[in-house]
């Protein structure tokens, strides 16, 4: 069957007639019946233990057991520790042909059973049959893919080589290590077979390189991309070559470990004799690699190539979904990119079938937790999210900012792809150089966090909605340019716009009608002028006052004075700031300006104030966009006029009351202005203040 979706497996000319006849003899033991097998994990896994088993230094200092060690069975030749090992391989032979012949549930069934079967060939085979012994093993691993197969073999080998060295490395010390250490006859003094072991070592960190390889190859997904069909069986005719050598070389390993239960001290030609036989496999593995290497990473150069060119086509053209391009984009070097928002598992890319994308474009650190708390916030905190959480995906895309991943970056990402409530690349270091490079180019990617938004059809609608996610949250879906630009249409400037989701007791105070203040400074003087005064205005005006500090947070911050009605975490200040942020970059971009925007003047106005440093305070009610925003001097010597002006806001209300002892009218009396509102009940007995000139209003009364 075909590995790549394409014609299938044939051996090519580019192989000597020998080799092609065992290429033809391993196919005929390759009948793939799909079950599955993580190869990933368990390549990673092999590598730890090897590292592991490498990393320290073999040395041992055993007690007098010499009597012991050399004692055996009688009647037998061989070692007790070969006795031992043949008893105990017999016993589960039964076990291990069961597992043989089921679908294993298990890796370590896997492993447990493989190793056995190794060991059993090493002990019932002929030394100089070393092609039908590993031929033997292909036919016990024909319902596995390649990489499986390799894997499996590989797990085993490295599994034993691991055991073998923490009974010598625990011997010294540990009585379990040195009684197994007795039982298997191995010498105390392991500078007689240090050499050896290090050899060993060496040819199996070359087999796990190699593994590496085939895994890489037949990881990928490239059907849609057209490739080279005889690149792609030469390459197939290679990886059964290197299976072959990989498993041959995994036999030889375990025979020599179990030479090392029979070696005797001062025994150095067998030694001598073991570590060339080693390295020579080594050697011969080595070309296996470099041949294979190198074919795997010219065809996959060629198709980075490829995907360049088709991604530039692809967002040109109309398609039905977007399969295609997500494919394109991210599948080259993973059948599954993604990985699970809630239980980390690997994903395909047509979990994505049928809904809108947006790409989460951020280098793997975060400039701030607060930014990455806010999007979370905003993606999650509103109840439309139950609606619509089927209709859309996130899907975080971190980019390195240099060509190779830093051990700061590995752990930023794994922290927080491991926390955030929606898809991440799995194996961010892998994606194509050439997807990089058009995120940069065409998606205009800089290193600051963008959200790049893709249609159910593939087709991007807008090149950064992360502004609309911190400002609406999922009210903004689609996530479009165009719903961008109807969200503020439909947006007036005010208490509600600036504060909303931000915290409960907040939205709550605007939905009540109640009058506002929000303030803003870091100059403790200033606050707690401020505050006294405001207390002799709250004792008469039902008047709420809510600190948001400023952007950069200071330490005076955390000694603002404790009767504050509301003191906002230092996050949700960090919320309101990255918002007023956000509304100016949203306002910029589609090309509004200070002086045409009323909302685009009053976000600069305050931005500008914290970035001078100055005190300031906006003074709103309810739902309403009418606010006054004052500096923080000019506030004060208003306040200090209260007396003065006080009186007028039971019938003016605090706003116009203030307004007034700001701008006293030129004029007296009403405006020349006019104005028509509907009727409501009461509504004539109220004053009216002009929009324009913020003066008192004379009422009339209009019949239809």
């Amino acid at each position: 069957m075909s590995w790549l979706g394409i014609d299938q497996f044939l051996p090519t000319s580019g192989l000597s007639l020998e080799e092609d006849m065992l290429v033809r003899k391993l196919l005929l033991a390759h009948d793939p019946d799909g079950r599955h097998l993580d190869s990933e994990l368990l390549l990673q896994a092999i590598e730890d233990a090897m590292c592991c088993a490498t990393s320290l230094d073999i040395a041992c200092d055993v007690k007098r057991e010499d009597d012991i060690r050399q004692a055996g069975v009688v009647g037998l030749q061989e070692p007790l520790g070969v006795t031992i090992h043949r008893i105990s391989s017999e016993a589960l032979s039964l076990s291990l042909s069961l597992s043989l012949s089921l679908q294993f549930t298990s890796i370590d069934t896997h492993i447990r059973c493989f190793a056995i079967c190794l060991q059993m060939l090493c002990l019932c085979f002929s030394q100089k049959n070393m092609c039908a012994r590993t031929l033997h093993v292909f036919d016990l691993l024909c319902y596995y893919a390649w990489d499986a197969k390799v894997v499996l073999v590989l797990a085993a080998v490295s599994m034993s080589y691991a055991e073998l060295c923490l009974v010598i490395q625990l011997s010294p010390w540990n009585p379990l290590a040195k009684s197994v250490a007795i039982l298997k006859q191995l010498q105390p003094n392991s500078k007689a077979f240090n050499r050896r072991l290090k050899a060993l070592s060496s040819l199996i960190m070359k087999m796990l390189d190699m593994a590496k390889c085939i895994f890489k190859f037949t990881n990928l997904s490239i059907s849609h991309l057209n490739p080279d069909k005889e690149a792609i069986e030469t390459i197939k005719s290679n990886i059964c070559l290197t299976a072959f050598w990989i498993v041959r070389s995994s036999l030889t390993s375990y025979s020599h470990m179990n030479d090392l239960m029979t070696i005797k001290s001062g025994c150095t030609n067998s030694s001598a004799i073991a570590i060339w036989e080693l390295s020579s496999l080594a050697y011969t593995l080595t070309n296996l690699y470099s041949r294979l290497k190198r074919l795997v990473d010219g065809l996959i150069h060629r198709l980075e190539e490829k995907v360049e060119q088709k991604l530039v086509s692809l967002f040109r053209e109309t398609r039905r979904d977007n399969q295609e391009v997500l494919t394109t984009l991210f599948s080259l070097k993973d059948k599954f990119p993604l990985k699970e928002k809630c239980s980390q598992a690997k994903v395909g890319i047509s979990e994505l079938t049928g809904k809108v994308v947006m790409f989460l474009i951020s280098k793997p650190e975060f400039p701030s937790p607060e930014e990455w708390l806010l999007l979370v916030h905003q993606a999650n905190n509103l109840p439309q999210n139950k609606t619509l959480e089927g209709n859309y995906d996130i899907v975080w895309v971190p980019i390195s900012s240099s060509c190779a991943w830093t051990d700061s970056e590995d752990r930023s990402f794994d922290y927080l792809s491991n926390c955030m409530p929606w898809y991440s690349l799995r194996r961010p270091h892998l994606l194509s150089p050439a997807t990089v490079n058009f995120i940069k180019q065409s998606w205009n990617y800089k290193e600051e966090p963008i959200m790049v938004v893709m249609d159910a059809d593939g087709a991007i609608t807008n090149l950064n909605a992360i502004d609309m996610l911190r400002i609406w949250g999922v009210k903004a879906y689609p996530f479009s340019s165009s719903r961008e630009e109807e969200l503020w249409e439909a947006e007036n400037w005010g208490l509600h716009l600036m504060l909303d989701g931000i915290d409960q007791l907040l939205t709550y105070w605007i939905e009540q009608g109640k009058n506002v203040c929000i303030y803003g400074s870091d100059d403790l003087g200033w606050i707690k002028e401020f505050h006294s005064k405001m207390e002799i205005i709250s004792e008469g005006v039902q008047l709420e006052l809510v600190y948001v500090g400023k952007r950069i947070h200071h330490a005076q911050m955390m000694y603002i004075p404790a009767n504050i009605h509301l003191h906002l975490s230092p996050t949700r200040i960090r919320f309101f700031w990255l918002r007023l942020e956000s509304m100016r970059k949203s306002k910029l971009r589609l090309g509004k300006t200070v002086n045409t925007d009323q909302t685009l003047q009053e976000v600069s106005a305050l931005l500008d104030f914290d970035e001078k440093d100055k005190d300031w305070a906006i003074f709103g009610k309810g739902s309403s966009a009418d606010t006054i925003r004052l500096q923080g001097n000019r506030l004060v010597e208003c306040l200090d006029k209260f007396p003065e002006w006080g009186q007028n806001v039971g019938k003016w209300g605090l706003l116009n009351a203030f307004r007034m002892a700001l701008e006293p009218a030129v004029l007296d009396g009403p405006c020349s202005h006019t104005d028509t509102i509907p009727f409501e009940e009461g509504l004539a007995e109220k004053i009216l203040f002009c929009v324009k000139c913020k003066r008192p209003m004379k009422s009339f009364l209009v019949y239809e």
